[in-house]
């Protein structure tokens, strides 16, 4: 099927869902009502509390969730073929992802803005909770290293996204001064920022900059220490002053990303340039594992992923300024994250085929394709993941008159921008996490930042100076979160067992499919993990421990939940 008329398509999709079960699941299954009191208000501190328009909190929500996540996982899943990965972004994303994103954030609006392993311990119990934080701490200390890791690879493999990356930050933080200190038009001064923000890309083709090794240590480690110092004021700061100018700085790159991208599949398919060169479905690819259950695994963001549920209740739930406003923000900035994985899926299976350099020679059509997709080993690693995405892009731009050497910086900016996002939010939610679950010991805020990443700093650094020990972790991360996903549906699903009727059913079909996929997978894991790797393998082991145990509190809590709804939940303090 030709790459445009799989976009068209897909976008009309997109816009008809998102008005009709969009508004369905939020109007009459969790019945939005914007007298209800939220968080934001109640709470408003000026530094974590802060009742934020929507269009704000909605460029802080989408680049926190998006991250990488949703331009690795397709980037790799592509190798079964682009059928299956592009009908799991579609079709997961409406019925399962944001109705995950949305419903963890209105129960989070209504408990205080608490993290969901605070609100597990009221509507499932305390001992739960506790296999909750296990699992929420692991992906935390994971993702905050990991990413850490991805933006210097970044920086490594296109150095003339650092100069623009950097100065991201004091344009954001002008901003951020600007539109609440002075009162400023907030659109008139985004868009001078981001006018600004591009001229910095412009300068960064001409101003590449490597870093060197100091000290012994590798380029990826210094970067990787330097950007643990950025996560560090970044997540202690008030959010006005950067975490949110910043992410809506990055949520108007997005769209101008995503208008390139849109013109170049139009103008390249027009032209005879772009064609799917990826097969429709390959099942059996070299060394790869079985489709199922690792597609659902693989693609993550873009379809559902368990690390939003940590955004929603650990950020936006706290800066959202009424109910009405979560739909937008929580349903439409996962239907969003799917656009930007159906523009990856193109660029990997089709815009690829515009042109692959490999050693010194240009590869056109399904050579380029297959020669990149040769095996699974192939794949999967961050430099061909990344590199498949940004070259595929780049190629498309190209039709509308965008020099390749800056089209791949733009896309390189694209990428390493929103993997700093979500550095900063995972570092602030590793905070609170470890704030409400240990008040006396992290009650403060500098202290429990620094201590999450010291932890990520020793696991960085843990097989040497090269800055890359988080790879270790990096095979868990998958299951890990999709088994987010599936435990997070429980709640949502014993929440709406809780308010009465069927409506229970919109989480807890999709809970039942993630919990039977990411167990599976998690399975599949510890025996691969058995031959060869201890560490892994009791994480991993864990992991199992606290999906059945979680699954089991929640079966038992939704049996004794009525058809009124009338059961006694504990109190969350």
């Amino acid at each position: 099927m030709d790459a445009l008329l799989i976009m068209i398509l897909s976008f009309a999709g997109y816009l008809l869902m998102y008005k009709l079960y969009g508004r369905y699941v939020g109007y009459k299954i969790f019945q939005l009502n914007d007298t209800n009191p939220v968080p934001s208000v109640e709470l408003e501190d000026g530094t974590d509390y802060v009742p934020t328009k929507k269009e704000i909190i909605f460029g802080h929500h989408f680049t926190s969730i998006a991250g990488t996540g949703p331009i690795v996982g397709p980037a790799v899943a592509i190798i079964w073929g682009w059928v299956p990965a592009l009908l799991w972004v579609f079709v997961g994303s409406i019925i399962m992802g944001a109705v995950h994103d949305f419903g963890s954030l209105i129960i989070s609006m209504r408990n205080q803005g608490k993290s969901i392993s605070e609100y597990t311990a009221k509507y499932i119990n305390s001992r739960t909770k506790i296999f909750f934080f296990l699992i929420i701490f692991i992906e935390l200390w994971i993702v905050v290293s990991i990413f850490g890791l991805v933006i210097a690879e970044l920086f490594k493999m296109y150095p003339s996204s650092v100069f623009p990356v950097w100065v991201q930050i004091p344009i954001a933080i002008a901003l951020g001064r600007a539109v609440y200190k002075k009162q400023v038009n907030l659109t008139l001064w985004s868009v001078y920022a981001v006018v600004l923000m591009y001229i910095t890309v412009a300068l960064g083709v001409w101003l590449p900059l490597n870093m060197p090794p100091v000290f012994g240590l590798s380029a990826i480690g210094v970067w990787t220490i330097l950007l643990f110092i950025y996560a560090f004021f970044a997540s202690v700061l008030p959010v006005t002053t950067l975490l949110q100018p910043r992410d809506y700085m990055n949520a108007h790159q997005l769209l101008v990303a995503m208008v390139l991208l849109t013109l170049g599949v139009v103008f390249a398919s027009l032209g005879g340039e772009l064609k799917m060169v990826a097969p429709a479905v390959q099942s059996a690819p070299k060394d790869a594992p079985s489709m199922w259950p690792f597609l659902f695994i693989t693609i993550a963001c873009g379809a559902i992923s368990g690390w939003h549920s940590l955004v929603s209740s650990g950020t936006t739930s706290k800066q959202v300024r009424k109910e009405s406003d979560s739909l937008f923000v929580g349903y439409g900035s996962m239907i969003m994250e799917s656009v930007l994985a159906l523009f990856v899926i193109i660029a990997v299976s089709a815009g690829i085929g515009m042109g692959l350099k490999e050693n010194g020679e240009t590869l056109l059509g399904v050579s380029a394709w297959t020669t990149h997709y040769a095996s699974w080993a192939a794949a999967k690693g961050l430099g061909s993941k990344v590199s498949a995405f940004v070259v595929g892009s780049a190629n498309m731009l190209t039709a509308i008159g965008i020099p390749l050497k800056f089209g791949l910086t733009i896309m390189g900016v694209f990428v390493a921008s929103f993997a700093g996002t979500t550095l900063d939010t995972a570092t602030r939610i590793q905070r609170y996490l470890m704030s409400e679950t240990f008040p006396k010991t992290f009650g403060n805020r500098y202290i429990s930042t620094a201590s999450a990443l010291l932890l990520a700093t020793f696991l960085v650094f843990s097989t040497g100076a090269n800055g890359k020990g988080a790879l270790i972790l990096w095979p868990l991360l998958g299951a890990i979160n999709q088994t987010l996903a599936g435990l997070s549906l429980i709640i949502a699903t014993v929440y709406l067992k809780s308010r009465g009727g069927l409506k229970w059913l919109v989480t807890g079909i999709p809970a039942v499919f993630m919990v039977v996929m990411s167990f599976w997978a998690t399975i599949e894991n510890q025996i691969r993990f058995l031959q060869n790797n201890v560490l892994l393998t009791t994480i991993n082991f864990i992991i199992i421990l606290s999906i059945l145990w979680v699954v089991a509190e929640g079966i038992i809590r939704f049996i004794k939940v009525n058809d009124s709804g009338e059961i006694q939940f504990t109190t969350v303090d």
